[in-house]
């Protein structure tokens, strides 16, 4: 993950606030932990080179740029520029967000490869049977209109594992998330309220066309289909673990 955020963020009260509290450190494009073309013949080494170094890559620049921007509008108290920037922080936070995620739980096809353990085992509390996770989540993440991407998370309050999708490059925990009518915080003497994170990313499918058009053409769900026979489960394991005890 790139960062890890309480249950109750202080920092999420309101959109404005969250963005005030940014690091002022450049965001930098993450290295692969393999290979480009380590994942064929699922994905292309061609695929994984252009969606690593020119799509994620553009979404960290971006990022860069409109943060910088965000920064200035705010050291101005320019509060139309600031909301102006909202969408663009958006997308591109969160399209390095998702990647940043999304390489890490791919891997090298490797024989039987499924979770085990106790992620196992909440899969079928959960889902009724691995197959049945997998059928679920790849039904959801092939019906996305457009562009998105398909998640399985992890929910905390309720523990247990929930699929979802995401539009675009909207990130996950903060998209679920919602504010808490119940507790409130006073923050420069104001009382707000709560945002409350929702659900952690453990696995994501990333369904927009650059991550497999030049491979698999329309055919989405063949993609789809075969990513589950490059997903690092001992990754998404050690998501579920961090997960669970709220990092």
């Amino acid at each position: 993950m790139l960062s890890r955020q309480p249950i109750f963020s202080i920092e999420a009260v309101t959109k404005l606030d969250c963005i005030s509290s940014i690091s002022r450190l450049k965001h930098t494009l993450p290295d692969l932990p393999y290979d480009y073309n380590a994942l064929e013949p699922v994905i292309s080494g061609e695929i994984m080179k252009l969606h690593h170094q020119k799509h994620h890559a553009t979404y960290v620049n971006n990022l860069n740029v409109a943060e910088e921007k965000y920064k200035d509008a705010q050291a101005q108290n320019d509060l139309n520029t600031m909301i102006h920037l909202q969408p663009a922080l958006r997308f591109n936070g969160g399209g390095h967000i998702n990647h940043a995620i999304f390489w890490k739980v791919l891997c090298p096809k490797e024989g039987g490869n499924q979770p085990a353990g106790e992620l196992l085992e909440l899969i079928k509390r959960d889902f009724g049977s691995f197959d049945k996770m997998v059928q679920q989540l790849s039904n959801a993440s092939v019906g996305i209109q457009g562009s998105g991407w398909g998640w399985l998370g992890f929910n905390k309050q309720e523990n247990k594992l929930q699929i979802a999708t995401c539009a675009n490059q909207d990130p996950l925990q903060a998209t679920t998330g919602s504010f808490n009518k119940n507790i409130r915080i006073k923050l420069q003497n104001i009382y707000r309220r709560l945002f409350r994170l929702g659900l952690t990313p453990l696995f994501g499918i990333d369904v927009w066309e650059h991550a497999y058009y030049l491979q698999y053409k329309n055919v989405r769900a063949d993609y789809v289909k075969n990513i589950f026979n490059i997903t690092n489960w001992k990754k998404v394991e050690e998501n579920y673990q961090k997960a669970k005890q709220g990092q």
